[in-house]
């Protein structure tokens, strides 16, 4: 909803509410104007023209500049014909205009509608038309225009800057949505197409002749696409980063496809439908010669959605530990059941991760962790941690709230 509709619902109650009691002023004084008849024609005429118009100001759209400057000309004219109504002594005794409080409501339509500005020359035309009713620099008069006057111009300026609030948020929101489908989409790249290119580069190394020339184009389309995903950030020389291996135990924090060849994660069966699935049907695949999978004797349920991700996550993780840990490093994985979210813990004994090294693996554009596992579970309204000793091997923590999914319904489940 606009920061702008109750301003313009208010307006409207206002003006209803101002309108009684200028009707209730006029009638308990009717028989001490002068020209009681011209009075009452006045009030009936204003009536009917809060009537016929006192939807317009119900939105900024009905709220037209031709409408205003007609709702500001019933304002002005009442107060100019209230001397040709009323009696001298009365007007100098401080007796209210015509319109009364009522004339604030035209100039609050001006506030609204064009801001401060607008505001100002409002006020500034029912301040003109009150000195001359009054004929006089009467101390009430100017604190009746001074109010109105700094009333109308404050909430003209009230109304820019929420405007400009609101523009913000809406921009800034566009931008997280941008942002979340760029990462969604960098992610799919990461568990797939950097993956190809990396054992295209590798195996044209290894074979040799025309197949390494196709491998070293290989090797410089991933450079390239990795620092596209990764927003521009960084540009590695092509010869270094084709070439350069990542050290033993980096791989926890770094990206999978960044090493050696290995053998994928043993593929989890895809969940049924769209209702509740059992994680743990999903990670038991994993389990193998060098994996010990750990889980409750009980279901533990999440959206379909939400555990493919939390799978494809697991198995990043397990595949960083089987190509940077080394081959004869072992996992354990732990599925927990909690009251309000699953916690699966993904642990091995390989060297660990140096210091600083996931911020860096980010910063250079391989983004295994940033989106493959943290990412995944930053969509699901959980959270990755990570702990990890030099030489006593890493643990990988994965909670997802129950009750989620990624946002947009599921995405297909990608491999890291």
């Amino acid at each position: 909803m606009s920061v702008e509709l109750p301003l313009w619902r208010a307006l409207t109650g206002y003006r209803i509410l101002t309108l009684v009691y200028a009707l209730c002023l006029v009638g308990l004084s009717y028989q001490k104007y002068e020209h009681p008849l011209g009075a009452a024609a006045y009030m009936g005429a204003l009536t009917v023209w809060m009537v016929l118009t006192w939807r317009r100001t119900t939105s900024a759209e009905r709220c037209t500049r031709h409408f205003l400057l007609a709702d500001l000309g019933f304002a002005v004219g009442g107060i100019l014909l209230t001397p040709l109504v009323d009696t001298h002594a009365r007007i100098m005794d401080g007796a209210p205009t015509l319109p009364s409080i009522w004339t604030a409501g035209a100039v609050l339509g001006f506030a609204i509608k064009g801001g401060w500005r607008w505001a100002a020359v409002a006020s500034s035309a029912v301040a003109v038309a009150n000195l001359v009713e009054r004929q006089e620099l009467a101390r009430d008069t100017v604190h009746n225009v001074v109010l109105v006057w700094v009333a109308s111009v404050a909430i003209g300026y009230v109304v820019e800057v929420a405007r400009a609030s609101e523009r913000t948020l809406a921009r800034a929101l566009q931008i997280e949505a941008a942002t979340r489908e760029r990462e969604r989409l960098a992610r799919d790249i990461h568990d797939s197409v950097l993956q190809v290119l990396a054992m295209v580069q590798r195996r044209g190394a290894a074979i040799g002749g025309e197949a390494a020339e196709l491998g070293r184009m290989a090797g410089e389309q991933e450079v390239a696409l990795r620092t596209l995903v990764a927003g521009g950030l960084v540009s590695p020389p092509r010869a270094a980063a084709a070439t350069v291996p990542h050290p033993a135990g980096e791989g926890a924090a770094d990206d999978a496809v960044a090493a050696a060849p290995a053998a994928p994660a043993a593929p989890a069966p895809e969940p049924a439908g769209d209702g509740p699935c059992d994680v743990r049907a999903l990670l038991a695949p994993f389990a193998g010669a060098g994996v010990t999978f750990s889980e409750p004797g009980a279901p533990v349920e999440l959206p379909a959605a939400a555990a493919a991700e939390l799978a494809a996550a697991v198995s990043a993780a397990l595949d960083n530990v089987r190509v940077h840990a080394g081959d004869g490093a072992r996992a354990w994985i732990l599925v927990e059941d909690e009251p309000r979210a699953v916690i699966v813990t993904v642990r091995d004994d390989g060297p660990g991760i140096p210091e600083g090294r996931l911020a860096d693996a980010e910063r250079e554009g391989r983004l295994g962790v940033a989106l493959s596992i943290r990412g995944r579970l930053r969509d699901l309204g959980g959270a990755a941690e990570w702990v990890s000793v030099p030489g006593q091997g890493t643990e990988v923590e994965l909670t997802v709230p129950k009750g989620t999914a990624p946002e947009g319904g599921r995405r297909g489940k990608a491999r890291a």
